[in-house]
């Protein structure tokens, strides 16, 4: 199967504004891992973030915002990665073919809400932000910004979300519902969540080592990243490059836990099983696996099982976590992996797991932990949210 054509990419993370320098910090170890300094919070000095060092005034010159706009962080950062990646693909006319926008987000206009909620019975000028506070916003803010007319719609499953959507996207693209579809998601950093993760006690006052025998937790993170997919048939007429393709999907739950995954991994095990069948590829076939490695101890022993039940008596491929350079980036987690599968496609490199000292005592499973140059033909790309929702991208060279 060919799958969905990628044509285009924008991404902007704690490790760079544009999908060069994310690629130039992955391959050369350079993290984004940091203490906080653009949220005022009790947990400032306990733990590191994922943290883009740009300030809601930066990134309001740098869209050219008006100064009664109620853009929320989550919605700059989305506007700015999804403009970078229509740039990307050379569209010059948002409306000229049946064109779709898919965001994700979970934290949507959270860090305005919270800023201002006792200041708006005082401050008539800040109640604009209210209707910023919904997920929908975010999507809403980047059409409008584009000048995009067609389908806008969102989707929130937690960490999963962006790869939700990238899958949505490429079935619309594949049942001939749309012509092109710009999917991907954004989530800023807020009170909110740092609040939400610190009660889960499942973030870590040191940097994050996934699949470590010693980890202790995740380092949350902000990122906005998102894709352009396009027909076969607008391709050809417009004779564009392929970056490379979706060619296989597949989502699950495994209605286990709130927030916790099964520990057999059966929501991840079966969210793979189903983008092979998707994409008619066999598991041997996959020269790079992005796990989504969150650091937590039960995500990484799930994940590893539900590996070990896949591969079953066959080695596993070479696989590495990336959420030590940016920190978990929630909704956006899958779309700026999404990216960085692109990038290890086009260039013939896995990323290394960061951290890593010790394997886990449940099972030989060790990560890549330096830079590798192989032929890669295809990327398997996981991710997995609360609620028990896990989602698995396959991307193909063209």
């Amino acid at each position: 199967m060919k799958g969905v054509a990628i044509t285009g990419m924008g991404i902007i993370s704690s490790i760079g504004n544009s999908v060069e320098e994310n690629y130039i910090s992955l391959i050369e170890n350079k993290i984004g891992i940091s203490r906080i300094t653009n949220i005022s919070t009790v947990h400032a000095d306990v733990i590191k973030v994922g943290e883009i060092k740009k300030t809601n005034e930066e990134l309001v010159d740098e869209l050219n915002l008006t100064e009664d706009n109620n853009f929320s962080r989550t919605a700059m950062i989305a506007t700015l990665a999804a403009k970078q990646a229509v740039e990307n693909a050379g569209i010059t006319s948002i409306n000229e073919f049946r064109t779709g926008l898919i965001s994700a987000t979970s934290v949507g206009g959270m860090d305005m809400t919270e800023r201002h909620y006792y200041d708006y019975f005082k401050h008539p000028e800040l109640v604009k932000y209210i209707a910023c506070h919904d997920g929908g916003d975010v999507a809403e803010k980047i059409a409008e910004e584009l000048g995009l007319k067609g389908m806008v719609t969102t989707i929130s499953t937690a960490c999963s979300s962006a790869a939700n959507s990238i899958m949505l996207g490429a079935r619309l693209i594949k049942t001939g519902k749309l012509d092109r579809v710009i999917v991907g998601g954004a989530d800023g950093l807020a009170k909110f969540t740092i609040n939400g993760f610190k009660t889960l006690m499942i973030l870590s006052d040191d940097f994050n080592k996934p699949f470590d025998n010693e980890r202790k937790g995740l380092n949350l993170g902000e990122a906005a990243a998102y894709l352009v997919l396009e027909s076969d048939e607008i391709v050809e007429k417009q004779n564009k490059k392929v970056l490379a393709r979706v060619s296989g999907y597949g989502n699950a739950n495994d209605a286990f836990h709130q927030t916790a995954s099964s520990e057999n991994g059966d929501g991840a095990y079966l969210a793979m099983k189903k983008a092979f069948e998707v994409s008619g590829l066999k598991p041997s076939q996959i020269d790079y696996i992005n796990v989504h490695g969150t650091a937590t101890p039960n995500n990484d022993l799930s994940e590893g099982r539900a590996l070990l039940r896949i591969y079953q008596d066959e080695k596993v491929p070479d696989f590495s976590s990336t959420k030590p350079f940016t920190g978990h980036t929630l909704a956006a987690a899958a779309a700026i992996e999404a990216v960085y599968s692109v990038l290890a496609i086009q260039n013939n490199v896995v990323y290394p797991n960061l951290n890593f000292e010790n394997p886990m005592e449940e099972f030989d499973l060790q990560p890549q932990t330096a830079v590798k140059n192989k032929n890669i033909e295809h990327v398997l790309s996981n991710s997995f949210g609360f609620g028990g929702n896990c989602s698995t991208l396959i991307f193909s060279k063209s």
